[in-house]
């Protein structure tokens, strides 16, 4: 249920090390301070010194790496204890990187976002420091939400909507599932806050919303058995390149949530949204009235998870049957080309012994044909003085019957 983590490595070099602070000088904690007031204190100089809230301050972005570096080596029990032991010269010594896990303010990088988006890829939603901000000092009104009901409601881009789940100890044995929906198909966080020691409250886990026929929804599921949500930027650079890998690689993005039950008491909840206003329902639900389907939830989970498995044997499997049929099917179009090569060559030779006779029979025709013509002149000059004599004798008649009559 909480959202992958979102890492940004920094390193500090020798000539750095010199100036270096003691972490626990940085995050203002003692050397005995327990890991719960380690956490709480980075929490709060993170946002302090966010990158969001201080845009124009240069000189927050590095407070804002030196408190993240302090507390990746207080937050580490080895990491501690060699520095506790020989400081800053034992933590590089053991050749680690450091990293600015920001999952612990529930942030989410999208730098990348308007590339994704034309991908095809869902866009996640980040959470505002100003936010996280509030929810740490208390500085937040909570709604209560009772179990088996439900609120509709719209938030407003970059602002929460908090809810208090009153659970009994009855109730948490059963198992609890809070649910979110959008029938407007809105982009939105569910998150769930722990009470902080210092009255405020501290992001626990958090679930991206994700389509799911015609809405968007998102759940947390504490019911007593791993349950997984589907985290669709899991590869998805590869899934939106390639079909038969957005096949393959669909089911691998399947991540256990973090927290499978919750004790008695009264828990927080809140919906988020950073792009937009968004509508929603948010509903808190015991799932003793659920027995049937929590069941086959968790059938159903399992069944997937073997699927999972059967589908990486099988993509094995395929791609080498495809790259058979690839061999194959290159093959078959250049014995096609090969054959109907050959059968035009056979035909144009054949044409060779056509086109000489074509010639001789040509030749005869012309020469037989020169004869007949001079027979036919012959036989119109015959005609002709045929036709003359008649037509003298013809002439002569007529003149020989006019001298008769005079």
């Amino acid at each position: 249920m909480a959202g992958p983590k979102v890492e940004g490595e920094t390193s500090l070099s020798v000539a750095q090390a010199v100036n270096r602070r003691d972490p626990y000088e940085v995050l203002n904690v003692s050397r005995d301070a327990s890991d719960q007031e380690i956490k709480s204190a980075y929490r709060k100089l993170a946002l302090k010194y966010h990158p969001d809230k201080n845009a124009s301050n240069p000189e927050a972005s590095e407070l804002f790496k030196e408190v993240a570096y302090s507390y990746n080596i207080l937050s580490d029990p080895e990491k501690r204890r060699q520095y506790d032991n020989a400081g800053f010269e034992a933590v590089d010594a053991d050749g680690t990187d450091m990293e600015i896990d920001l999952s612990n303010l529930g942030t989410v990088n999208t730098m990348f976002a308007a590339l994704f988006s034309k991908l095809g890829i869902p866009i996640k939603t980040t959470i505002s420091a100003n936010v996280l901000e509030e929810a740490l000092t208390g500085a937040v009104t909570v709604k209560p939400l009772p179990l088996g009901s439900s609120i509709s409601g719209k938030v407003d881009k970059q602002f929460a909507h908090f809810f208090d789940v009153t659970v009994t100890a009855e109730q948490a044995e059963a198992g609890i599932v809070v649910r979110v929906t959008s029938a407007a198909q809105s982009k939105f966080k569910l998150l769930y806050f722990e009470k902080d020691i210092g009255g405020g409250y501290n992001l626990s886990l958090q679930e991206d919303s994700e389509k799911t026929g015609k809405v968007t929804s998102a759940g947390m599921y504490f019911l007593h058995f791993q349950v997984y949500r589907m985290d669709s930027s899991v590869n998805a650079l590869e899934i939106a390149k390639d079909p038969e890998t957005a096949f393959f690689k669909k089911l691998e993005g399947l991540q256990p949530c973090e927290v499978m039950e919750i004790n008695a008491g009264t828990h927080t909840f809140a919906v988020i949204i950073s792009f937009k206003t968004a509508s929603y329902t948010i509903e808190a639900l015991c799932a003793a009235t659920y027995e049937s389907s929590t069941h086959k939830l968790k059938d159903v989970e399992q069944q997937i998870l073997t699927k999972r498995t059967e589908l990486r044997r099988f993509e094995t499997d395929y791609r080498k049957a495809l790259a058979q049929y690839q061999e194959v099917t290159n093959r078959y179009t250049l014995e096609k080309q090969n054959v109907e090569e050959l059968l035009k060559q056979r035909d144009s030779i054949q044409s060779a012994f056509t086109v000489n006779k074509s010639s001789a029979i040509s030749g005869s025709k012309i020469s037989n044909g020169g004869d007949n013509s001079r027979e036919e002149s012959k036989s119109s000059e015959e005609d002709g003085k045929d036709k003359s004599a008649k037509k003298r004798w013809f002439n002569l008649s007529l003149k020989l019957s006019a001298d008769k009559k005079i």
